[in-house]
This record gives C-alpha cells, structure tokens and sequence, in this order.
C-alpha cells in the first residue's frame, strides 16, 4: 500500500485462509519502507496535478511498478521468505488523481480515479502473480473508487452485538460504520475530510527538515486559530452528505492559504496554523463518529493509520467523545500501520478465493464486485 501521504511503500506479509466471513488472516511480519527524496520528487512532478507532461506520466507508470518490486524483492530477502512461497502481491499501486464527479462537474464524465504502477512489471520483476488496480472495478459500478475499506473493515471487524467504527487518519481520512449484526447492505464507507495531509505540508513547507509533526508535539506548541478554523469548515465538501470521497486535489496548503488570504486570518506563527490543522482535523473526526453513534446501541471506534501516533490528536478526539470506547486497532489484533495493506490482501482474497456471498447485494458505498486484475508472472 502507498498512500496520499507519500511516505512509504507499507508491506504485509500475510497468510489467508477461507473467504468471506470465513477468513482467516494472520499477520506474519509488517514494514514500511521509506521512500527517497528521488521517488517523492518525481511523483510529485505528476500527483493531484490537473496539468502534467503525458510522457512522464508514461515513464512514471512502469518507473514506480519497477521501484516497488525491487523494494518488493529486497524485503522478501530481508525476510528470508522465498519468492516461491508467495501466492499474491496484492498492488494498490499509486494514487496520482482523484476526480469523482462531485469535484470535476464535467457532464459528460463520470467518476474517475487514477493509480500507476502498472502490475505487469511488478509481477515480471518477482516473478509472483499480481493483483493491482483495485479500484477501477468500484468506479465501473458506479461508485467513487474509495474508500475500499469498506469489504475488509467487514470482513474482519464485524460484531454481533455492538456497532463498531472503523477511522483511519491518513492523508485523507475515512471512516467504515458497521452495526451490530448488520449485513452488509447497512455498512456505511466514507471519506470524512483531510487527516495527516495538510499537516504534514504545513510542517514540511515550515519547518524543514521535519516532514511531519511529530507526536503532535509542534501543534502543542501553537495555539487555535478560531477564525482560521470556522472557515475551514464551512467548505462545501464537508457539508454533503455520507458517503462521499476526496483527495489532495481539493484539501491542500493552496486551499489554506487562499482561505487566509480571502478571510484576512492574521497568522501569529506558523505553530499556530498547525494547531489549527490539527484541531480542523480532530473535529472533523469527533463530527463523524458522533453522526453514526447514538444512546441507543453500544458503540466501539478503532483508529489506524499515521494519525494514532499524533498524541495531541488522538487525545483530542478521546477528550471530544469521552463516552464512546475508542482504541487503535492494536485493541483487535491489527497493527494500526498495517491495517490498509491488509486489507488489500484480503481483496486480492476474495478476488481469487472469494464468491461474493458474504457482501449480498452491496451496500449506498460499496458494491459487491471483485475488484482487481490480474497479472501472471511469465
């Protein structure tokens, strides 16, 4: 899995059993590899850029499948795994444009969403068969292309007898609702709004050489903002409705800026707009959970991703919902960095060992479809 974030390429090794809500997964090892100043810059030249050369969106295409099978390789050996014993890569590959409809507004386009790293070259250069573009499917039948977590949270996470939220604050963060003995017809999959991404610009643009804020400590530092933050929040985006999708195209520090700007918001110190960020974030977060919980029926929220391990906004969130149990997915046996790269394991699963009767006819946000192509390694 590599994400919006940028940062690495997060690997798990994982051995499947069964389909559906039969499955049995356990996690055998997990590790992100950290990309080089070389791979951001040249992704960058492309990513959640409306205008790019088409030649290096050619070259970047097997470029980036390439790089990730020789990270590939080097962690198997790392791992003392032979490529023989591996049955699947399941590839996300990288997200380079988000365009749902609900953003473009063209109206002879629908939605679209775009990832490169083509997995014919993954599965030539491993010499194992690969599975990769997840998302086209969910576009095809009408959706958004995101988020997909939807058929693993299930899968993994559903209870008889307590609602459960599953949030992972990434660059962008999501949000899976699964009520208590609900079919999957009831889940709820969604994005929410920006998680770590306009942070970590923020923080990168101001305080080079940190590319993130580390533990929250420099948000601790700052202070709110109120008038920066009222108007964060009164972007369209955050005011539709559930489910719905975005991407760095929409939230990113030209849209910060140009709220500044437009609002003539006196900045004291950059500290103070990471605060701020960190606090747009947190609420967006607390507004979420609040909408899918009522007094009615016992709640549990497990959070994953970059975001559990930003102190100050995870004491936030807990401080905001003091009545609801929330945890990191480490509570259910799933390492919270690892959480994403599982769950595409699990759709290159039910892809190849899957029928689809688990997820009945779908649900507003997630349509029962096998997503993946597949790519043999010869």
């Amino acid at each position: 899995m590599s994400g919006t974030s940028l940062d690495g390429l997060d690997m798990a090794l994982c051995e499947v059993s069964g389909h559906g809500k039969e499955t049995q997964l356990t996690l055998l090892a997990f590790e992100t590899h950290n990309y080089n100043d070389l791979f951001k810059n040249e992704v960058a030249e492309v990513f959640s850029k409306q205008m790019v050369s088409l030649e290096k969106l050619c070259l970047l295409n097997s470029w980036i499948a390439r790089e990730h099978a020789s990270i590939i390789n080097a962690q198997l050996k790392k791992w003392n795994v032979e490529h023989t014993e591996i049955d699947l890569i399941a590839s996300h590959g990288q997200t380079i444009y988000h365009a749902p409809k609900r953003q473009h507004q063209q109206e002879i386009y629908e939605n679209a969403t775009l990832q490169i790293g083509d997995g014919d070259h993954i599965a030539h250069h491993t010499g194992i068969i690969t599975i990769s573009d997840f998302r086209q499917k969910h576009v095809a039948a009408g959706r958004e292309g995101a988020p997909l977590a939807a058929y693993g949270d299930y899968i993994l996470f559903a209870d008889k007898k307590v609602d459960r939220i599953l949030i992972n604050i990434g660059g962008i963060s999501n949000l899976t609702y699964i009520p208590a003995d609900g079919k999957f017809e009831d889940l709820v999959s969604t994005d929410i709004g920006p998680g770590n991404g306009l942070i970590d610009a923020w923080v990168k643009q101001h305080f080079s050489p940190l590319k993130y804020d580390v533990d929250g400590k420099i948000a601790a530092s700052g202070n709110i903002t109120i008038e920066l933050l009222d108007a964060m929040m009164q972007d369209p985006f955050l005011k539709s409705t559930f489910p719905k999708t975005t991407g760095p195209e929409l939230f990113n520090i030209a849209w910060v800026e140009k709220i500044i700007l437009e609002n003539g918001i006196k900045i004291e110190k950059n500290e103070d707009v990471v605060a701020t960020l960190t606090a747009f974030t947190a609420t967006l977060l607390t507004s979420a959970i609040k909408e899918f919980t009522s007094s009615d029926n016992p709640c549990e929220v497990y959070i994953s991703g970059g975001g559990v391990h930003n102190k100050l906004m995870m004491q936030t969130i807990k401080t905001n919902l003091s009545e609801i149990k929330i945890s990191t997915t480490d509570a259910i046996s799933i390492n919270p960095d690892a959480k994403e790269a599982i769950l595409f394991a699990l759709l290159a699963n039910e892809l190849v060992a899957g029928d689809g009767s688990c997820f009945g006819n779908g649900s507003k946000s997630a349509p029962n479809v096998g997503m993946g192509k597949v790519s043999f390694a010869g």
